[in-house]
């Protein structure tokens, strides 16, 4: 069977108007979320950008009926690939925020020429450390046979995925994503932290991979603290942004910051 012929991969093909959101015209970006997230964490972008471009977020496949399945970050570049098909997108630039970068990355490396430029938001070409991996297995296990993800669990995940600031000054934003997490069962969640869990370290492939880049970074990350995508920055020869009082959600914290970078670099690109 051929990836076009794929299950997974043919969902995007048939259905995208249903796993997407997008508005605006002109020059393309394509927006992939990270762990936990979904296509709406990209609106701020959406509503910020699309006066000057054609800007759209799409499902990944654990906001899917697929979310059960395993799979890997190369699964999700043929995914990427298949909705800039269904999405009649002519090279855009894909701005993928944590395990959307993940696969960015990937999809720079494997097809530079369908791409005009990636954005990563809070990631990196790094592996996580062991200690955090240790970590993050542990509660994965935990809570696979779950039916929905735990309360406390979901108050846990608010300190990795947004900063201090956030959590202080806009908890009315924590708390709904957290009541989101909540409707998550176990095992989706197993399988989208296992999809990058493990993932080797790419950095050193990074050096022939020629498309312009932006890293885009919460001061206040605390899963990919911004020294940890550093290596990346170099490695891609990327425009950086650091964005104060943001921490690994930072085009969701603090998205007037974040569409200015990215609007600064689409204007370079295009």
């Amino acid at each position: 069977m051929s990836l076009d012929d794929a299950p997974a991969t043919a969902m995007y093909r048939r259905r995208a108007e249903t796993l997407t959101r997008e508005a605006g015209s002109g020059p393309e970006l394509l927006c992939a979320h990270g762990t936990l997230m979904d296509r709406t964490m990209f609106d701020p972008q959406i509503d910020g950008l699309s006066d000057e471009y054609r800007v759209a977020a799409y499902n990944l496949r654990a906001r899917t009926e697929r979310a059960y399945e395993p799979y890997d970050l190369f699964d999700l570049v043929e995914d990427c690939r298949a909705t800039i098909d269904a999405l009649d997108m002519d090279e855009p630039v894909v701005a993928g925020m944590s395990m959307g970068g993940f696969m960015a990355i990937r999809l720079a490396m494997e097809y530079p020429e369908e791409i005009s430029g990636i954005v990563l938001i809070d990631s990196t070409s790094r592996p996580h450390p062991e200690e955090d991996i240790e970590l993050y297995q542990g509660m994965i296990d935990r809570g696979r046979e779950d039916d929905h993800m735990a309360t406390s669990m979901a108050e846990t995940v608010t300190h990795f995925l947004f900063g201090e600031t956030t959590r202080e000054e806009n908890p009315e934003l924590v708390q709904s994503w957290m009541e989101r997490w909540e409707t998550y069962s176990g095992e989706a969640v197993y399988q989208e932290v296992s999809s990058w869990l493990e993932r080797p370290d790419v950095t050193d492939q990074l050096a022939g991979v020629d498309v312009p880049a932006l890293v885009v970074h919460g001061e206040e990350d605390e899963s990919i603290p911004f020294e940890r995508a550093e290596p990346t920055v170099d490695a891609l020869d990327a425009e950086q942004a650091l964005i104060p009082e943001a921490g690994h959600s930072s085009n969701v914290e603090r998205p007037a910051a974040v569409n200015d970078a990215i609007r600064e670099f689409l204007a370079d690109v295009y």
